[in-house]
């Protein structure tokens, strides 16, 4: 089944807080999943720069992170909702103001815009969808191997129905692959390039990305 961008947030069977986003695409599989300054921005590849004139779409900040706050979207909104929590706003407040303001996206599909937010200090995690016809904002108690997800196309309702019980990645690097090809998302075509955020046993959250194709 194809149901494009995926965003998840998630709990290891050890107790750590993570949450992942996944690029599939069928019209622009040229991308890639780049650190930047502790960010990750979605990218085309080399020599396929000029896709952005295409669909300006294409390119965004997928992950941030604020604090105990890990942020995963699918396009330039990731920024807002990061700036409205590092304000101090509700995380639910901050996505509902971001995804009402932005609405989906105004493209040839309608893409709907996809939200992740994981917050490891108080254990919860929130996932959000605006559409041509809807707004959702979820908020999830994260238990030991939970990962709930959302994606643009098929899989639009955030709820207990898109889940996996069997999270067990102890690395942002073993996230991104299990978005790409594990659990409940193995299923899930023509992936392209993931990012995830894990906390470490540090004070904070490691980042990774990886590369599908």
């Amino acid at each position: 089944m194809y149901v494009g961008r995926i965003v998840a947030v998630a709990r290891n069977k050890n107790g750590k807080y993570g949450a992942m986003y996944r690029v599939s695409s069928r019209s622009f599989p040229n991308r890639e999943a780049k650190i930047i300054d502790r960010n990750v921005a979605v990218l085309p590849k080399q020599g396929f720069e000029d896709d952005i004139k295409k669909n300006p779409f294409i390119a965004y900040n997928c992950l941030k992170i604020v604090n105990s706050y890990g942020i995963v979207s699918n396009g330039i909104h990731t920024d807002y909702i990061a700036l409205n929590i590092e304000k101090g706003l509700p995380v639910r407040d901050a996505m509902v103001i971001v995804l009402n303001s932005m609405d989906y996206e105004h493209d040839a599909l309608d893409t709907p815009r996809i939200a992740g937010v994981v917050n490891k200090a108080s254990g919860k995690g929130y996932l959000g969808v605006v559409t041509k016809r809807s707004i959702c904002v979820k908020e999830f108690e994260l238990e030991k191997g939970n990962a709930f997800y959302v994606a643009t196309y098929e899989h639009t309702i955030p709820g207990s129905t898109q889940s996996d019980d069997n999270f067990d990645c102890e690395s942002a690097n073993e996230a991104c692959q299990y978005s790409i090809n594990g659990g409940v998302f193995a299923t899930l075509e023509k992936p392209v390039t993931s990012a995830a955020l894990l906390e470490s046993d540090s004070d904070g959250y490691e980042i990774a990305t990886k590369n599908a194709v």
